[in-house]
């Protein structure tokens, strides 16, 4: 089996993307120097030097590579090593101008930023297979070598090409899916809007048309998009398999709904030793904490549970949204830890030494252009010492106490043209579930929907729109077992083909949650609807509504108003040992705390109402031992109730009954056994 933690790392990972061909060489001494000053343990290498490794076909310059890889290791640091992949050379462009990605429009990009690639092209693949074999050969048993790390961020900004090329291969991908043309028409239906194939050659990929395209067609080249840009992961890693036994081998992902939708993680999870992550919080005037633990909670599931690694996040501002705020004293710490709470075995960050050049020479780094006289590189010390005071929970995991249901593919075909309302968004709606468990103090793994939940007490569905048989067959044995399931609006009503499920809405959801929809009825723009309980209470719902129809369930709350006034909102279901809430509206925060209040009830989990909001708590256990995070994100000094006595490791200090946490602060203790 492949190794699945860095090489030779034995404290928490903590550096970030070190690009020394920027900067002539006589920088680099204090570079290392400044890292060992600041606790680093790993850098990441070489992931966009392609152009310097093979400066013409067939030439390679690996000297500045040997020197620096050399000085890193001689100063006890670490290296993930890239295969630059990502970014071909100009010279490779010139020679194969087809290997540029051509978009549905058919134009055809051009060379001059990064991720301009067709991953079907056959030259870019000899050539990628190439230089990673040379780097492979070279330095595959390198004693700095930690881990190998594979192109950088698949998916972005390029995930699907449209050429000919990918036409040819798509045609492939399909005969090897469904065999035959047969098997083709009848997935995507093409019996509607006269779109019958009698050949695969006559398949083309999802290009521009007059009107909407096929959505059975635009699905499958969703996934093969995700396939073959996989695909050329696979061949990479198994090079680096072959010629570096014994080190690890990963790419880096962007788990966070907010910032990649075009991979199917679930998937890639599979196919890397060790899965690392990239996250940057989106300032768009949300809590970035939540979107954080979200993504960190994410990563970690796709991870199985596993230690996992955050690859990339920002010491401070980045350099590509509208507006990009500096991060406030303290939060680079914060974020950091958050990570660490949720899974990471570190923390790295883009990038080492901040760019004087090129498209983010104003995205923060560890060293800033100001030096060691600011701020941040102070933070970045401080931080360095705290992590490396937290090397006794390197590889145990995180304890979960709920799950959320997620599935890239569900989110792929929901976001398909001509749905019943723009303003359903499965993201809004994750994001809303995952913000309310959040607040409820409660730890969520993400499941696929046909995984195996025996482990949760609670279930959450935010958004399914496509759900196969096997997974309404394995909530339905969910609930019977004793689970309790919360499921959302417009969920199970498509299969893996984006045709309606036989029968009434919501297809393999019908038994489980003891009802039939027999209509949907989406809301105006700013139209809301009042929801009515037994004991007179109200709570609102907006965007959607539908025509329920009891057929086991319990009606909970009503519609008070609007076409579906009088008729059931909110129903809970008994099914065997357990129950099944349905929700046919978009509620709000206050709504929403309110369905999950219930159904916590029903699940036995108990109020964690003693927890300031925005205090974290998080467990990580192990064969070391049992650790508690508390993360203070409020202005305000926060008090964390503790099960038991223990040290806090950032201290040093003995903690028993309530532990302080200052405002802005983050304690992690050691709980004694």
């Amino acid at each position: 089996m492949p190794e699945t933690t860095p090489k030779g790392l034995t404290r928490l990972a903590f550096g970030g993307d070190y690009n020394p061909e920027q900067w002539p060489e006589s920088v680099w001494h204090e570079d290392v120097r400044l890292m060992r000053e600041a606790g680093v343990t790993m850098v990441s290498v070489g992931i966009f030097s392609w152009a310097l490794l093979e400066p013409a076909p067939g030439e390679y310059d690996f000297g500045w590579l040997d020197r620096i890889l050399g000085l890193l290791h001689e100063n006890g640091i670490r290296v993930d090593l890239g295969t630059p992949t990502v970014a071909p050379p100009a010279w490779f462009y010139r020679a194969h101008p087809e290997a540029l990605p051509v978009t549905a429009e058919g134009v055809r990009y051009e060379f001059g930023s990064r991720g301009a690639i067709c991953h079907s092209d056959a030259d870019y693949r000899a050539a990628a297979a190439d230089i990673t074999t040379r780097l492979a050969e070279r330095y595959g048993d390198h004693p700095a070598l930690a881990m190998w790390h594979v192109h950088n961020e698949y998916g972005v900004p390029v995930s699907a090409c449209y050429c000919d090329s990918c036409a040819a291969h798509f045609r492939r991908w399909l005969a090897g899916t469904y065999g035959t043309v047969d098997g083709v028409n009848e997935a995507w239906g093409t019996a509607f809007w006269g779109q019958h194939y009698t050949d695969l050659a006559q398949i083309n990929p999802p290009r521009v048309t007059p009107t909407v395209v096929n959505p059975g067609q635009a699905l499958d080249y969703k996934r093969f998009a995700d396939a073959t840009i996989r695909e050329n992961f696979r061949a990479e890693r198994d090079i680096l398999h072959r010629l570096s036994p014994g080190v690890p081998v990963t790419t880096n992902f962007m788990t966070a709904l907010s910032q990649c939708d075009s991979m199917d993680y679930w998937a890639w999870g599979r196919e890397v030793d060790l899965v690392t992550n990239d996250h940057y919080l989106i300032t768009d005037g949300r809590r970035t904490h939540v979107n954080l633990a979200m993504a960190a909670d994410l990563t970690r599931s796709v991870a199985s549970g596993a230690p996992w690694l955050l690859l990339e996040h920002s010491t401070s501002g980045v350099n590509w949204q509208p507006r990009n705020p500096a991060k406030a004293p303290g939060q680079m710490a914060r974020n950091s830890l958050a990570h660490v709470a949720r899974g990471s075995d570190g923390a790295m960050f883009f990038q080492w030494r901040q760019s004087r050049r090129g498209a983010e020479k104003f995205h923060s780094a560890m060293l800033p252009h100001g030096g060691t006289e600011t701020r941040v590189w102070r933070e970045v010390v401080e931080l360095g010492a705290s992590l490396d005071s937290l090397s006794q929970i390197q590889g145990t995991r995180t304890r979960a106490d709920v799950a959320v249901l997620w599935d890239w593919q569900s989110w792929w075909a929901q976001n398909l043209q001509w749905r019943p309302s723009e303003d359903h968004d499965p993201r809004e709606r994750a994001d809303a579930f995952y913000e309310t468990l959040y607040d409820r103090h409660l730890t969520v793994d993400f499941a696929h929907p046909e995984s195996d939940l025996s482990a949760y007490p609670l279930v959450v569905v935010p958004a399914l729109y496509l759900m196969t048989e096997a997974a309404g067959d394995n909530l339905r044995e969910y609930v019977e077992n004793g689970g309790t399931l919360v499921v959302s609006y417009f969920s199970g009503i498509v299969d893996e083909h984006d045709a309606v499920h036989e029968g009434a809405y919501p297809g393999t959801l019908r038994d489980v949650l003891g009802l039939t929809v027999e209509e949907f009825s989406p809301l105006l723009q700013n139209q809301r609807v009042r929801l009515t309980g037994p004991d007179g209470s109200e709570l609102t719902g907006d965007v959607w509504t539908e025509f329920v129809v009891p057929a086991g369930a319990e009606t909970v709350w009503t519609y008070a108003d609007g076409l579906t006034a009088g008729r059931p909102a909110v129903t809970r279901h008994q099914l065997g040992e357990g129950t099944a809430w349905y929700v046919s509206t978009r509620l709000d925060a206050h709504g929403l705390d309110a369905l999950i209040g219930w159904a916590a009830e029903d699940a036995r989990i108990a109020p964690r109402a003693e927890l300031p909001r925005d205090v974290e708590v998080v467990r990580r256990a192990g064969d070391s031992g049992n650790f508690l995070f508390a993360i203070n994100h409020t202005a305000t000094d926060a008090k964390v109730p503790l099960e038991a006595h223990g040290t806090e490791l950032l201290t040093g200090e003995r903690a028993a009954g309530r532990l302080a946490v200052p405002a802005g602060a983050v304690r992690v203790v050691r709980l004694d056994a």
